[in-house]
């Protein structure tokens, strides 16, 4: 246990360093946030399939929980109940379209995890820097609770609960709970609990700030304690139900699949759930009672429970759907929360987008129309006048506005069509377009995945510790 707690050092130690012109110690946030001996209870895992290259290896690091699939390399680091997905990584030859360059792709790209703590946070490759085209790294970085590392190069970073950085080169920054980050790239900053900032530097910049005291009910993290909140309640409510399909080696689908479609073997579905063609249910994904139509998706860590979603609908990494109703071509981003009640159901219009890291929480019937905008902290129809716009009214704006805690500045138009056409990558990406021979996604790709399963040192001084372990084709 000894060199567990010593690499624990260094990873703040490292992170401190480069955080110090922002004056952020991590140590208060991190030193006991997850107990020494949880490390060494849970094995790590990696997906073999014939579309996704090999090779993953680990040095002087613990694993804990964590699943891998395409090439990875991780040194110096600890990684607790972690997602770390390479499936889309560029392969040798490809040509990367960056502005008016296409560029070669000279090696297959690998993710390199060094000298960072990654706790039950989801890393995925999208790339999207054409500077480190055959690398994608995460350096000097802690991670906590349902954190999204998405596209992401990261290096010297501190990422609080429900944090997402999404298409950004992000350097030297302390990002807050439940704070969403697209913008290109940024260094040097401190991003405030429950920001929400879309920015393309030539066109346009979203910005929206919950109000503190209103998002502490739902997260809340502090020195010294776990994170707590409705969101982290939810959380611990449905952990059991992950026991078993990370306990039992062969477990059958409890519900019909159809072929076009893919469930992870290691996703929750409770019964009354349906399936359609086309859609992707991703690992540590949970439905119950869910009606998925064609071309739908569940992505990591997202939660869909007493819900009808007609077809084409995106639900994005850590996004939670409950007590809802979808229309067609529907997208939920990162870390929403969508609840209604029983008796107070949320029904959303087709072509809607939910801005990530929404919160809609109704305790009355709450009907958000077609084609709508909608952002920040929804919980009854004054708050929704607040905050949504039809998407054709958004789209003419083009100087400075603002409606509520938002303020936008640049084309509307430019930020519909950016989101729209990064919806439609999505939808391809994941197979929702399936024609029953071309237009494969990972709905058809991943189908035929074998796992294998790795465990560290059970005791004495390296116990927690996975020894070095080099896995190729």
């Amino acid at each position: 246990m000894k060199e567990l707690e010593k690499l624990l050092d260094r990873i703040i130690q490292r992170v401190n360093i480069n955080l110090r012109e922002i004056e952020y110690d991590v140590n208060p946030l991190v030193r006991n946030l997850i107990p020494p001996n949880q490390m060494t209870k849970f094995y790590a895992f990696y997906g073999i399939t014939p579309h996704h290259p090999l090779n993953f290896q680990f040095k002087h690091s613990n694993l804990s929980g964590s699943y891998f699939l395409g090439k990875c390399s991780v040194t110096n680091s600890l990684l607790y109940k972690s997602d770390i997905r390479g499936d889309e990584l560029k392969q040798k030859a490809d040509l990367f379209q960056y502005q008016e360059f296409e560029i070669p792709v000279a090696e297959d790209e690998e993710i390199e995890i060094s000298d960072s703590f990654l706790i039950k946070t989801l890393v995925h490759n999208f790339s999207h820097d054409p500077e480190t085209l055959e690398r994608f790294f995460v350096r000097d970085t802690i991670s906590t609770h349902y954190a999204n590392i998405h596209g992401s190069p990261s290096d010297g970073c501190f990422l609080g609960p429900f944090s997402t950085v999404d298409l950004t080169t992000i350097q030297d920054c302390l990002v807050g709970a439940f704070s969403y980050i697209q913008a290109g790239e940024v260094s040097h900053l401190n991003i405030e609990p429950g920001t929400v900032w879309v920015r393309n530097p030539e066109t346009f910049n979203f910005l929206y700030r919950f109000p503190p005291q209103r998002l502490s009910n739902y997260i809340y993290f502090a020195a010294g304690r776990s994170p707590q909140g409705v969101f982290i309640d939810f959380v611990e409510d449905r952990k059991e139900a992950f026991q078993r399909v990370f306990n039992v080696v062969n477990l059958e689908p409890s519900v019909p699949v159809p072929n076009s479609a893919s469930l992870d073997r290691f996703a929750v579905i409770k019964p009354k759930t349906h399936i359609s063609e086309n859609v992707l249910i991703s690992q540590r994904a949970y439905l119950q009672n869910a009606w998925l139509g064609k071309g739908a998706n569940a992505q990591e860590h997202s939660y869909i429970i007493n819900s009808r979603l007609e077809g084409n609908d995106i639900t994005a990494h850590g996004a939670k759907i409950i007590e809802a109703d979808l229309g067609k071509d529907v997208f939920v981003g990162f870390n929403c929360f969508l609840r209604g009640r029983p008796a107070s159901r949320l029904t959303i219009g087709r072509d809607s987008i939910v801005m990530p890291h929404t919160i809609i929480d109704v305790r009355k019937p709450l009907k958000i129309p077609a084609g709508h905008l909608v952002w920040g902290l929804v919980t009854n129809k004054k708050d929704l006048e607040r905050n949504s716009m039809p998407l054709k009214d958004f789209a003419k704006i083009d100087t400075r506005f603002s409606k509520g805690d938002l303020v936008f500045e640049g084309s509307g138009a430019e930020f519909v069509t950016t989101f729209k056409e990064r919806i439609q990558h999505i939808l391809e990406a994941n197979g929702a377009f399936f024609n029953g021979h071309s237009n494969k996604g990972h709905a058809q790709r991943n189908q035929n995945i074998s796992f294998n399963t790795i465990q560290p040192y059970p005791r004495g001084e390296k116990e927690g510790l996975y020894p070095t372990i080099i896995i190729r084709p």
